[in-house]
């Protein structure tokens, strides 16, 4: 149990300035366009959790233990999510928009599901490309910055919180119950998806996507991080490609970013 040292410790903005760059130059990782607060905030409940005096002490922890340092990425990129999550929204998407898609693209469908965490998101939507007998070549590529959410992801084996929006019917066709009482996703639905990592405020975008899913992620973001993504995304979309976000996450200049609202919180590209 931690000591009360540190509680009502205060840290200089120099400091966490320096910290931040040391991660960017040493980790390749970088924060910049995050909300300082909540990284800052992040950070410190992390110092103090290891009762340390400053964030250089914390700096040198992450540098030589690879777990502490994976549990700095994994606060920094909060990964909470569960398969169909605002369910209603999928179904839509099984029910309206994947197979207009579909239709448009055929053989050539390729999803990108950006900042998937641990795998329920694109997971959910290879599902839903195995229920719509999508070619076997309709993709999802998967990323995530994080490398211990990734190895997660590529095993595919989860606790039963993680469906609670999952039909029954899903839960029973496209997963095996193990021995331990969690669940494994099916090969038929593992082929479907590409996990790679993917920095999404400094790597390359792809282009062609006919649906892009990018959600509960750009909230982490400043403003213009946020505004810059998305114009990103844009052009990653062909016309007539869906932009799909969280429920908290509305674009209201939309219009400026060649989009247009094809239901609440999905975005066509003109």
């Amino acid at each position: 149990m931690g000591s009360k040292f540190g509680e009502n410790q205060e840290f200089s903005t120099e400091e966490f300035q320096w910290f931040l760059e040391q991660v960017k130059k040493h980790f390749n990782f970088d924060l910049t366009g995050y909300k300082p607060h909540r990284v800052k905030r992040r950070i410190e409940m992390l110092i103090k959790k290891y009762n340390l005096k400053s964030y250089k002490d914390y700096y040198g922890l992450i540098s030589k233990d690879k777990k502490k340092k994976e549990e700095f990425f994994d606060r920094m990129t909060i990964n909470v999510t569960e398969f169909f999550r605002n369910p209603e929204k999928w179904w839509e998407l099984r029910d309206k928009f994947i197979p207009q898609l579909l239709r448009e693209s055929g053989v050539k469908f390729k999803a990108w599901s950006a900042g998937c965490s641990t795998g329920e998101e694109p997971y959910s939507l290879a599902i839903l490309l195995e229920e719509l007998r999508a070619p076997s070549t309709s993709k999802v590529h998967a990323t995530d910055i994080d490398i211990g959410v990734l190895t997660k992801a590529r095993l595919g084996e989860y606790e039963e919180r993680s469906f609670v929006n999952t039909p029954p019917q899903y839960l029973k066709k496209y997963f095996d119950l193990t021995n331990k009482g969690t669940y494994k996703v099916k090969d038929i639905v593992k082929k479907r998806v590409l996990f790679r990592r993917h920095n999404l405020l400094q790597d390359k975008f792809e282009s062609g996507y006919d649906l892009i899913l990018c959600r509960n992620v750009v909230i982490y973001f400043e403003l213009e991080t946020k505004m810059e993504l998305y114009e990103k995304f844009s052009k990653a979309l062909r016309p007539g490609g869906l932009l799909f976000v969280g429920n908290t996450e509305r674009i209201f200049n939309y219009r400026q970013l060649g989009f247009e609202v094809a239901s609440p919180f999905i975005y066509r590209k003109l």
